[in-house]
This record gives C-alpha cells, structure tokens and sequence, in this order.
C-alpha cells in the first residue's frame, strides 16, 4: 500500500517530521500532495522505522483542506524538540502496489518507497527541473529523447504534482 515515514526536503537535505499534534487530516494533506485520495491514516512513533538526519518540522497542525504541507500551521524550519523515535508517517489507502515517490512541490517532498514508473528530475538546479528518469526492475535509467515532445512533458509534470 501507499504508505511510510514523511520525509520533507528543504535547503537541499532530507530530514523527518516530528510526530507531535500530527493527525489524520495531516494526513490528508500528505496523501493530496502526492495525488491520492483514499482513506488517509496518520502513524506516529516511528511506526515506519525511524529516520536519519534533521528532523525538520514539528507541531504541524493541518485543518485538512490545505493542498500542501506548506500551507499548514507548523514550526519554524528545524524548531523541535523530538528524537526519531516521534517521526511522523501516512498510509493513503486503500491504494495497492509498493513503491512510490513523487516530488509535490518547488520546496517540498514526501517519500514513500518507488513503484514501477514512478518518474523523477535529476541533476537539475531545483526540484522542478532536471533529466527525466523513471524507475524500474529496481533501478533508474534516463529516457530517449527521440520523439520528446512538449506533450510528454507535461505528463511527467503532472506526474509529479506540478500545475
């Protein structure tokens, strides 16, 4: 299922989102930003393992509506007062497959494990740019240009969130 620790980019490195006030309609959020509907369910206590690095936000109160991360009340980037054992995380179902990471925004990112045809921007300047890579078999390998076109484009940025 479409499920794991939240993991937020800023600054240009990884870090966790501490546990506290986190709820389903945080939940919510996560799963909208990423595209998905369903059955949003917040997991505290490291219920998917515990991260590594900054934690980067605390305090995250979303009312439910917000259509990413960003717009929810939360703390001041890197004001916590957790440990890893209190990272936050979601499960999006009733969503099947394994495998999923989608970059939602220009600053945010939510990390859940990849699926097969999950696309991504690599070597760009920021998360909106980049070589399009998509994985599969369990690697990723970069796409042909031959018959690129403005059309495929925009699917991939639809593909990771962008308008």
């Amino acid at each position: 299922s479409f499920e794991g620790r939240v993991e937020v980019y800023h600054d240009g490195r990884w870090g966790t989102i501490c546990d506290d006030q986190w709820d389903d309609r945080d939940a919510e959020v996560v799963c909208r930003q990423l595209g998905l509907s369903g059955n949003p369910k917040a997991l505290s206590w490291a219920h998917y393992g515990q991260g590594s690095g900054p934690i980067l936000l605390d305090e995250v109160e979303c009312s439910g509506n917000e259509l990413s991360l960003d717009q929810c009340k939360k703390s001041d980037w890197g004001q916590q007062n957790c440990d890893h054992i209190e990272d936050a995380g979601v499960s999006c179902d009733p969503f099947t497959g394994t495998d999923l990471q989608l970059y939602a925004s220009r600053m945010w990112s939510v990390v859940l494990p990849y699926f097969k045809g999950t696309v991504r921007l690599a070597g760009g300047r920021s998360p909106s740019e980049g070589r399009v890579e998509v994985y599969y078999n369990g690697d990723w390998g970069t796409v042909c240009d031959d018959g690129w076109t403005d059309l495929g484009a925009q699917v991939v940025c639809r593909q990771l969130g962008f308008r």
